[in-house]
């Protein structure tokens, strides 16, 4: 997997956790962090040896978004120079949300910006019933751009026009509400249960993950009749796979599956 990190601490396993360590600026984006995070999701493997990925910040929010140092640079920035750096920020966001295996959001104190469009990539999201969201790009002249296709593909239309047009701040629970978060518990929970959560993934066959996660995006917006050759190939597929067979088999012979794995502490 991916080499030594400045501003990420990467807990390398089967569950493997990976914390923005930028606390001293609120684990805000910059250039390296934006390398660094694009590294390690295309280092993610696809053989089943990692089975979870746990996104989470270090201090007291998870991310507050761009650095403003950084931003500051952009203002001299020519049109090539905005569009070339841009161009590495949506790579990120892509590779993250490729990577083969379930993706899980810790989420406390604040994700603003792309620290909320880091909470709409993630497959689940489990979020401190104080910590505050926001699309806050607006109220900063700029656009929620590189993050937007996540964002409308996990709140929807409606609420994206709300909350990417008036660039306001909202709480856990209206997060849960329009589907930003799946759970919301009191900080103190945080950790067990996102642990739960994992262990949920943990019963899941890899390779089915990864099946289900690329066909998901595959028939996301489209009409049943359009994609039944592609789902019935899916499944065809998966059936005749090593762990689709031993699945099966296990199923019939009442006994764990070879992938079931407990977290270790």
């Amino acid at each position: 997997m991916s080499a030594p990190s400045s501003v990420l601490k990467i807990d390398s396993g089967v569950v493997t956790a990976v914390t923005l360590d930028r606390p001293d600026v609120r684990n805000a984006f910059n250039e390296a962090m934006i390398e660094e995070l694009t590294a390690f999701a295309d280092s993610v493997p696809s053989d089943g040896s990692v089975r979870v990925v746990v996104l989470k910040g270090a201090g007291p929010v998870f991310s507050a978004g761009a650095d403003v140092q950084w931003m500051g640079q952009m203002i001299g920035f020519s049109h090539e120079e905005n569009l070339a750096d841009a161009s590495r920020a949506a790579r990120m966001l892509l590779a993250l949300d490729s990577i083969p295996v379930p993706l899980v959001g810790r989420i406390h104190g604040a994700a603003l910006g792309g620290g909320a469009g880091l909470a709409a990539i993630c497959d689940v999201v489990v979020a401190a019933d104080d910590a505050v969201f926001g699309f806050t790009e607006v109220v900063l002249g700029i656009l929620p751009a590189m993050i937007s296709p996540y964002v409308v593909r996990k709140i929807g239309v409606s609420a994206a026009r709300e909350l990417c047009l008036t660039g306001a701040r909202f709480s856990a629970s209206r997060a849960k509400e329009i589907g930003l978060v799946h759970a919301v518990v009191p900080a103190a929970e945080l950790d067990a249960t996102v642990g739960a959560q994992v262990d949920l993934f943990l019963k899941a066959a890899p390779s089915a993950i990864a099946a289900t996660k690329r066909l998901l995006s595959e028939v996301a917006g489209r009409r049943p009749a359009d994609v039944l050759a592609l789902t019935a190939e899916n499944i065809a597929r998966q059936r005749v796979s090593p762990e689709g067979q031993e699945g099966l088999r296990a199923f019939l012979e009442k006994r764990p599956a070879s992938w079931v794995t407990a977290r270790k502490s």
